[in-house]
C-alpha cells in the first residue's frame, strides 16, 4: 500500500487553531477513507496535542521540525480547512523531493479554501512543484479522478483553458495606457508597507527587483510608528470620525463589554488610527498603504478594518495636514489590506485607468472564500467573496446607510474594533489578480458580475461563512468553479465596478495594455 504523510498548517493564534480543530479533523477522516479506499495509507506527519487542543502546525520553527524527521522523497498531502499561515511549512515544502498535493474542503465555515490558495501561489512564487484538489466531501467523481491519478503518478495538471495571452486593444485604449504608463515612470509611486509578510503570505511580497522597473518603489514603515502616531491623535478627532459615519446613517451594533462585544470607545481608536494613517500616507508622499494589522499591532489597538474600508472610499471623513489642508479631499487613500503588495500594485494600476476612463475608483480585495448554488433563485453557481473585515462603503448597497460595524470576531482581535460590512451592490466588475511565476511579474485579469440575490440567500451566506465581515455575491465571466481554483495565484482578487459590461471589457483592455507596458505579463480570463 502506497503511504501518503499528510500535513496541517495552521493559524499562529492558538484560539483560531482549537477553534477550527473540529472542521480539520473531520476533513482528515473523509482523506483518510477516500485514500484507503483507493489503496493508500496516510501517515500523519506531526500528532494532535491535547493540551494545546489542536493538531495544526502553529509556527515556522514547529513546521521545520516536522519536516526534519520526514522522509526527503515522501508523498506529501498539505490538507487545510481553516486559515494556514503559509510560512509554516514553506521551508520544508521548498526543500522536499517527494511529489505534493494541497487539499482543501469546499467549506464556508472557516477560511480552508482561502488558506489553500494562499499556500498555492506562494508554491507557485518559490517555484515548487505542487498538485491542487478541493471536495465537498472527497466521494465526488472531480475529487476522486484526481486523487487517483495523482497518487498513480505524483502529478496533477487541470484544464485552464479559459485563459489567453493574445489580444488586441482598441488604439484610443491603448494611447491611454501608454500616457498612464509614461506617467508613472516619469513620476514614480510609493507603496507604503507597515509590515511585509502578513500572516505568512510569501506569495504578497514582491521582490524589488521585479517592483522597481515599473516605476513604483516600497517606503517601508513600521506598524510600531503608525501605533505612535495613534496615540498622538486626539480623542476628540476620532470621536469625530465616529460622529461623521453615524450622520451619514452607518450603524455599530455597539454593546457593553470590551472581551465579546463593540464599545464606543474601540471606534474612537480606529477613528483616531484612521486618521493617523491619512497623515502619515501623506508625511512620506506614499500613493498607497498596506497595514498588515495582524502580529504585533493587534496587541496594542482594535483591529484596522474599519480604517482601510474608509481609506479606500473616495467619500471619507476629511483629515487635515499640520498646514490646515485637507489630504486628498474627494479621493481614496489607495490601502491595500493584510499588505498584499501585489493587491497594492494592481490597486494603483486600477485606479489610473478608472478615473482616465472615468470610471469609479473605488477598488479593494476580497478573499475567494468559497461558492454555492443559488438557493433561493436561478442564479446558478455564485461564488462568496468576503474580506476579512472592511469594504469601501461605496461598494455596498445604500453606501453609508447600508454599511453595519460589527465587532470583528474575538478569537482573531482581542481587543475588538469594528467591521466595515454590507452586501455588495449589483453591477458589472473587473477583477484580477497580480501574481509572481517564474521570477516576473503576471496579471490574470476578467469580467464579471455581483448579483443581487435573496435576504435569505445572502444571510444563508453570510450564515455560512463570517457574518460580520463584507460580502460580494459574484459570478465570473467565462469561468466556472474548478477553472478558477485550478488556475488562481493567491487567497485574495481585486475587483472594481465599472458602469455597464461594455465599460468593464474597455477597463480590462485599457489595463492589460498597462500592466504590458511596465513589464507584467498579462493573461485575459474567461473573456
Amino acid at each position: 500500500m502506497k503511504q501518503v504523510y499528510l500535513l496541517a498548517s495552521g493559524d499562529l493564534r492558538e484560539s483560531a487553531n482549537q477553534t477550527c480543530w473540529p472542521a480539520q479533523s473531520t476533513m482528515e477522516y473523509a482523506l483518510t477513507m477516500a485514500a484507503s479506499n483507493n489503496g493508500a495509507e496516510i501517515i500523519r506527519a506531526h500528532t494532535f496535542s491535547p493540551d494545546r487542543g489542536h493538531g495544526f502546525i502553529a509556527s515556522q520553527r514547529e513546521g521545520m521540525d516536522v519536516f526534519r524527521d520526514l522522509p526527503p522523497d515522501a508523498a506529501l498531502i498539505v490538507a487545510q480547512s481553516a486559515w494556514q499561515y503559509s510560512h509554516h511549512v514553506l521551508p520544508g515544502l521548498s526543500h522536499h523531493n517527494g511529489p505534493i498535493l494541497t487539499v482543501a474542503n469546499w467549506s464556508g465555515q472557516w477560511p480552508g479554501l482561502v488558506g489553500m490558495l494562499n499556500l498555492n501561489g506562494s508554491l507557485t512564487k518559490a517555484s515548487v512543484p505542487y498538485a491542487t484538489l478541493w471536495s465537498v466531501d472527497f466521494t465526488d467523481d472531480f475529487f476522486l479522478r484526481g486523487f487517483r491519478t495523482w497518487l498513480q503518478t505524483g502529478a496533477l495538471l487541470h484544464t485552464v483553458d479559459h485563459v489567453r495571452d493574445d489580444f488586441e486593444v482598441p488604439d484610443h485604449l491603448a494611447k491611454i495606457a501608454q500616457d498612464v504608463a509614461e506617467k508613472i515612470r516619469r513620476d514614480k509611486l510609493i507603496m507604503g508597507v507597515f509590515d511585509e509578510g502578513c500572516m505568512g503570505m510569501f506569495n504578497a511580497i514582491i521582490p524589488d527587483h521585479l517592483l522597481h522597473p515599473t516605476g513604483i518603489f516600497k517606503e517601508r514603515l513600521s506598524q510600531s510608528a503608525l501605533y505612535y502616531a495613534t496615540t498622538q491623535v486626539p480623542e476628540g478627532e476620532g470621536r469625530a470620525v465616529l460622529d461623521w459615519l453615524e450622520a451619514r446613517g452607518m450603524q455599530f451594533r455597539f454593546g457593553e463589554h470590551e472581551t465579546t462585544e463593540l464599545t464606543h470607545s474601540q471606534v474612537v481608536w480606529q477613528g483616531r488610527m484612521y486618521v493617523a494613517a491619512v497623515r502619515m500616507a501623506n508625511e512620506y508622499g506614499c500613493d498607497a498603504i498596506g497595514i498588515q494589522y495582524q502580529q504585533g499591532l493587534k496587541d496594542l489597538l482594535p483591529a484596522s478594518d474599519l480604517v482601510e474600508g474608509l481609506l479606500n472610499n473616495s467619500e471619507r471623513p476629511p483629515v487635515l495636514d499640520t498646514f490646515g489642508q485637507e489630504i486628498k479631499p474627494g479621493q481614496p487613500v489607495i490601502h491595500f489590506n493584510e499588505v498584499d503588495e501585489c493587491s497594492g500594485l494592481d490597486a494603483l494600476l486600477t485606479n489610473r485607468v478608472q478615473a482616465a476612463l472615468g470610471l469609479p475608483v473605488e477598488t479593494t480585495l476580497h478573499d475567494v472564500r468559497w461558492g454555492d448554488e443559488d438557493r433561493d433563485g436561478d442564479a446558478g453557481f455564485v461564488w462568496v467573496f468576503e474580506i476579512s473585515g472592511a469594504t469601501p462603503p461605496a461598494h455596498h448597497v445604500d453606501g453609508f446607510a447600508g454599511s453595519v460595524g460589527h465587532r470583528q470576531p474575538p478569537m482573531y482581535f482581542r481587543l475588538g474594533g469594528s467591521t466595515l460590512a454590507g452586501v455588495a451592490k449589483p453591477g458589472s466588475i473587473v477583477w484580477s489578480r497580480i501574481f509572481v511565476e517564474g521570477n516576473a511579474l503576471h496579471m490574470d485579469i476578467g469580467t464579471g458580475q455581483a448579483l443581487d440575490l435573496s435576504k435569505g440567500e445572502t444571510q444563508r451566506r453570510l450564515d455560512a461563512t463570517t457574518p460580520q465581515w463584507p460580502i460580494m455575491h459574484a459570478q465570473l465571466d467565462g469561468i466556472d468553479r474548478d477553472k478558477l481554483m485550478a488556475r488562481h495565484k493567491a487567497n485574495h482578487v481585486n475587483v472594481v465596478y465599472a458602469n455597464d459590461a461594455k465599460s468593464a471589457l474597455d477597463a480590462v483592455l485599457c489595463r492589460a495594455a498597462l500592466a504590458q507596458a511596465l513589464g507584467i505579463k498579462v493573461h485575459l480570463a474567461g473573456i
